[in-house]
């Protein structure tokens, strides 16, 4: 058996276990698997629309060329270095160069050099079919990129061209290097190149021709400046000397000659000052020695002529040092009568007078030095006063002399240094050398740069699948069907018994089920599918009873018997939702079934509003069920036997005008038709109902109360599953007498796309092995 009959609580359980993964990668495969159909028509449409770009678009060429800014080409040229420049002055020079190559001005160099005023390619470009439809949509809403031929800005073909040329040219910097890349682009890639080319050489003779028209002014500027300068501080140097004539101010070395006198009479009396100072030190401490007397002057003698050159002085103390110690040997041998110690102490007597006169005389003497020491200081003062009188009223004028002076100088320099300018821009203007050259010439490009083959198609496949992966999410999102059988458990909560194959049609395509879900939208009834004969389709378990169709039906007839054990006789109601749905067809194959196995089976027909099982018998029947149920006639001589099968079945008559039987609920739910549901219970085991669809009339809940239980078919991948649960949920005595769930016309060939990893339906052609 393949129909699953595990518990609703498990499997809602396991399902959830089975999402606690962040991205389920099985149901992702599975999902791109379902759709790959859409996904693959999205990509091919695209693909064929970027095939046809291809064609209709006209192919581009593009030619480059790249410059190097450097502005130590011309550092040869220059007498001094240039100081290295900063980060943001380098930014600032190539965004100015990429400005300038943009410019109208370099345009209408380019257009007058190459002679491109009356070039068609460049005037009037072939348009290409997208080019014409981006033109189309910017005049459709006012916006335009650049102006036409028709604009007043444009004074003519010259002014055209560039605009144009201005529009085909890209300038960029190249990283964050000092190289600018220029290309053009051109359908003509001769012209492109040309192009290109007349850019690099018309950016450099801008380069060259502003250089020599800056230092050119600069020139003219500074000669001007010059010949003022020259005169201004000629006349400021004459004032100066001017000046110093009329005030004396004589100077030599630099200096005034009252300040040299003045430097001179000072050095001069700090020397006398000295001198004088010494004398008078030399001449206080001899008179200070001499003012003692005597004998404290011989004593005292070493000390005065301490630092002197006295040698008389010297050699008197000596002689008088030496008598005097032998005279003292004597006196202590002999006594100080002794005669020798009296001859002795009188030499002694008169060597100290003669010291006593020596220092004397040159007390005196250094009396004279110091009166003739302090004279000479007392008359350089005198002179120091008279000078310095002097030398204050030239200081007076040296203050108005050395601002003259200054004035003069700074003259001289600024005249020097806008000399040195001028020198400087005469050899700029003489040197042609710009601060850029071409580091790659502009080539003629052998295939075109746009539109890019493999690029475009590359893009259109991204895109396409893309698209398609966009509308295939959307179709997933909104995918509210019934398609596995825990769908019918998660959503009804009801015991699903399985699968009924498609059968009697063609499988649809998803386009086809595409345009079929858009009529039931737009509310337009789906055309019917090629279908076989009814006959045919009511006898399906009996033609095939070894296929999962037969099997399905199988499941149904043992859920029933194991939920309505006990019961001899049992009334079961077919029903569905929606029409169309193929309860019919599962009613008359499912007593078919029973019936087949042996037991007595009715089939009543009480879809009195569309009894399709009632017009497939032949020859059609003239009473049935309504008639019965009036009680017009007896119900078993409407029964009609099935003599392969041995089915009852219990029909519908057409009325004679072939309108619908009015007031059916009524009918179904009279106790005439109680009746004949009690008598068949008597007769036979199973009691099969065909009811009409829940959703449109209320004929199934008339029936439920005379049911024992009701098999509920929806459609596979057609019925919403919330119209099922909402009809279910509105019909409580229904739904509690529901034995389980048909998914009927079931597309075997699709049913694995939508199981999940390990699921049962991914095992079908396993399982066909036994059918």
């Amino acid at each position: 058996m393949h129909q699953r009959t595990i518990p609703l609580n498990g499997v809602l359980s396991r399902e959830k276990d089975d999402s606690d993964s962040f991205i389920d990668l099985d149901r992702l495969l599975a999902a791109v698997l379902r759709r790959a159909g859409i996904i693959t028509l999205t990509a091919a449409i695209f693909v064929v629309l970027g095939i046809a770009y291809l064609v209709f678009t006209t192919p581009i060429y593009t030619s480059m060329t790249q410059i190097l800014l450097d502005e130590n080409l011309s550092r040869f040229a220059q007498e001094e270095q240039t100081s290295v420049q900063g980060k943001q002055q380098a930014d600032t020079q190539i965004s100015s160069a990429v400005e300038i190559l943009k410019s109208n001005k370099l345009a209408l160099r380019v257009v007058d050099e190459l002679g491109l005023a009356e070039n068609e390619t460049i005037l009037n470009p072939p348009k290409s079919l997208p080019s014409i439809v981006k033109t189309w949509l910017r005049g459709s809403v006012g916006l335009f990129s650049a102006a036409t031929a028709d604009d007043p800005a444009i004074a003519g073909a010259r002014q055209k061209a560039a605009a144009l040329l201005q529009q085909g040219i890209t300038v960029e910097r190249v990283g964050r290097s000092s190289v600018v890349a220029l290309s053009y682009r051109s359908p003509d890639p001769q012209l492109a190149a040309r192009v290109a080319k007349g850019y690099s050489d018309a950016y450099l003779a801008d380069q060259l021709n502003a250089n020599f028209e800056a230092a050119e002014r600069a020139s003219v500027w500074l000669q001007e400046r010059l010949d003022s300068l020259r005169e201004r501080a000629q006349a400021a140097s004459l004032e100066a000397e001017r000046y110093k004539a009329e005030n004396g101010l004589t100077s030599a070395r630099g200096e005034l000659m009252s300040e040299q006198q003045l430097s001179d009479l000072n050095s001069q009396l700090i020397i006398a000052q000295a001198d004088a100072a010494r004398a008078s030190a030399r001449y206080n401490q001899f008179k200070a020695i001499i003012d003692q007397g005597r004998d404290n002057a011989v004593k005292n003698a070493t000390a005065a002529s301490d630092g002197s050159d006295n040698a008389v002085i010297q050699d008197l103390r000596g002689r008088y040092l030496s008598i005097e110690r032998r005279e003292k040997d004597i006196t202590a041998s002999f006594g100080a009568d002794h005669p020798q110690a009296v001859a002795l102490k009188a030499e002694k007597d008169d060597v100290a007078q003669q010291i006593f006169q020596e220092m004397q005389r040159l007390t005196e003497r250094y009396r004279n030095e110091f009166e003739v020491t302090q004279s000479r200081e007392q008359s350089l003062r005198k002179s120091i006063e008279g000078v310095t009188g002097k030398n204050s009223e030239a200081n007076q004028s040296m203050v108005r002399l050395r601002e003259l002076e200054q004035r003069a100088t700074a003259l001289k320099s600024l005249y020097q240094s806008y000399l040195d300018r001028y020198e400087q821009a005469s050899q700029q203007q003489s040197f042609p050398i710009a601060e850029a050259r071409v580091i790659s010439e502009p080539g003629v490009p052998v295939s075109p740069s746009s539109p890019k083959k493999t690029l475009v198609l590359a893009l259109s496949a991204v895109l396409g699948l893309m698209a398609g992966g966009a509308l295939a999410f959307v179709q997933e999102m909104r995918e509210r069907y019934f398609r596995l059988e825990s769908d019918v458990r998660s959503a009804l909560g009801q015991t699903s018994l399985g699968y009924l194959p498609l059968v009697g049609a063609t499988p649809e395509t998803p386009l086809q089920r595409l345009r079929a879900a858009l009529d039931r939208r737009r509310g337009r009834p789906a055309p019917p599918p090629a279908h076989m004969p009814l006959e045919r389709m009511t006898r399906i378990v009996l033609d095939t009873p070894r296929s999962a169709f037969a099997e399905t039906l199988r499941n149904a007839k043992l859920a029933t018997d194991i939920v309505l054990q006990g019961r001899p006789s049992r009334v079961i109601g077919i029903v569905s939702a929606m029409p169309g749905e193929g309860k019919t067809t599962v009613a008359a194959n499912f007593a078919a079934l029973l019936a087949a196995s042996g037991k007595k089976t009715l089939l009543i027909d009480a879809d009195l509003r569309n009894p399709k099982l009632s017009r497939m018998l032949k020859p059609v029947p003239k009473a049935g069920l309504v008639e019965a149920v009036l009680g017009d006639i007896t119900w078993t001589n409407a029964v009609r036997v099935d003599q392969q099968s041995k089915l009852a079945v219990l029909p519908v008559a057409p009325r004679p005008n072939g309108d619908a039987h009015p007031h059916t609920n009524e009918l179904l739910a009279s106790p005439g038709m109680a009746s004949i549901l009690e008598n068949a219970r008597q007769i036979f085991d199973y009691v099969i109902v065909d009811l009409a669809p829940i959703g449109p009339v209320v004929d199934a809940k008339a029936f439920s109360a005379h049911a024992d239980g009701f098999i509920y078919v929806v459609e596979w991948g057609k019925t919403p599953s919330r119209l099922v649960a909402d009809l279910l949920a509105a019909e409580p005595h229904i739904a509690a007498k529901i034995l389980g769930v048909l998914l009927n016309k079931t597309d075997m060939t699709q049913l694995a796309k939508y199981s999940d990893f390990g699921g049962q339906e991914k095992f079908r052609r396993e399982y066909d092995k036994y059918y």
